[in-house]
């Protein structure tokens, strides 16, 4: 492949597309120029080094991913935001996995948290949740809660951890019910004071 084909946006792809294919952990320098048939010093024109190449990875991997859970809520509430917001998660870690990994990885977070892409998803999520009536900060630990149990589900998924015959798509589906009555029924303040001892005694 010419070398003067070479852009910053092709780089990025191409280490985007490397990064699902060998693990985001797994994608540097040299590989790339292998895959694109030139030495690692013809990419430096492109990326400054290997941790800017994987900031770009992420920022594009989250814009992507913002894209996905955007048109997957849009037009829907409640549970049918629930669902669909849940589905386009599972999706795009599976089926994008390097990509998925890349906005997850310290110190890249931060970066990606701050760009306008990682904003958006970040309002996404709350917005998914506004049909419950959740004020915060029960809202925020909603939030957190989905967060985790998309991520540890999806990661142990992928990683072959369930082991059991019971189907995963049916755990999944059920794991999504449950949450959607959790939330239906989130436990007040007042309620966690109370089982804490911290509330005024009543009568």
């Amino acid at each position: 492949m010419a070398r003067a084909g070479l852009t910053a946006e092709r780089v990025t792809e191409a280490a985007a597309d490397l990064a699902d294919e060998v693990g985001f952990e797994n994608v540097t320098l040299s590989a790339l120029a292998r895959r694109f048939g030139v030495k690692d010093a013809s990419l430096y024109s492109h990326v400054r080094n290997l941790r800017d190449l994987r900031t770009r990875v992420a920022l594009r991997a989250v814009e992507e991913f913002a894209e996905r859970l955007g048109a997957a809520v849009a037009g829907r509430a409640g549970r049918d935001a629930l669902f669909a917001f849940a589905h386009a998660y599972r999706e795009f870690a599976l089926e994008r996995p390097g990509r998925y990994a890349a906005t997850q990885m310290r110190p890249v977070p931060d970066v990606v948290a701050a760009s306008s892409a990682g904003r958006r998803t970040i309002e996404i999520t709350y917005a998914t949740l506004r049909a419950y009536g959740l004020a915060e900060p029960d809202l925020t630990d909603a939030v957190r809660l989905l967060r985790s149990t998309f991520h540890g589900f999806t990661g142990l998924e992928a990683s072959g951890g369930f082991g059991h015959p019971r189907g995963v798509r049916e755990s999944w589906e059920r794991a999504l019910e449950a949450l959607h009555v959790l939330l239906e029924h989130w436990p007040s303040a007042d309620r966690e004071t109370a089982v804490n001892g911290g509330g005024k005694e009543t009568t």
